[in-house]
């Protein structure tokens, strides 16, 4: 597998469930803007959820930094929405659900698990330029966690707005950075 971090997202078109309705979206909606692309393998099961609902609770302060996640599976947006009107759990979601049943935009991030139909556990963040920042990927019986996740689009944003500064392991925001100098070099 080839590196994915700083290239551009490639281009896309699908339908998701937002908000009670079905809207289209695009690589353009995700331009312009600090986003994560939730990818996981199918609605109505056990992990997926649990990531779901904990993206759901912590969603207001995704929106505080600025940055809109989606969440894509190869399900289809009426299948999203069934799941939606079903699922106390997924009920709370007011991020946009896209599916992806041609399963296109889950082979251009590279988390196409062909044999099942289904994507892995991919998780990218994309910076306002459309470029891919972090890429995290888990096996399926492995599910990730929201604050961790917003701590690491903390790090890219502070990155990002401080060149010549680096954050280093289990970063908070409001912590000592690094400015990498030959003076650090077999200091840390």
């Amino acid at each position: 597998m080839s590196t994915y971090i700083n290239t551009e997202i490639k281009p896309f078109t699908a339908t998701a469930y937002h908000n009670g309705k079905f809207v289209q979206v695009s690589d353009a909606d995700l331009k312009g803007k600090w986003s994560v692309v939730f990818f996981y393998p199918a609605d109505f099961t056990f992990v997926c959820p649990t990531e779901l609902g904990d993206l759901a609770d912590n969603y207001a302060e995704f929106q505080k930094l600025g940055v809109e996640i989606y969440s894509v599976s190869t399900d289809t947006h009426f299948t999203h929405k069934a799941w939606h009107d079903t699922s106390d759990t997924i009920k709370k979601i007011q991020y946009p659900m896209i599916g992806d049943p041609t399963g296109a935009i889950t082979r251009n991030f590279g988390v196409m698990i062909e044999e099942a139909g289904l994507a892995d556990r991919g998780t990218f963040v994309i910076d306002p330029e459309g470029k891919i920042q972090i890429v995290e990927i888990n096996a399926g019986g492995i599910g990730r966690d929201a604050l961790e996740l917003l701590r690491k689009v903390k790090a890219a944003q502070y990155v990002a707005s401080h060149p010549g500064e680096v954050c280093p392991a289990k970063w908070k925001e409001g912590e000592a950075t690094l400015a990498p100098s030959l003076d650090l070099v077999g200091k840390i």
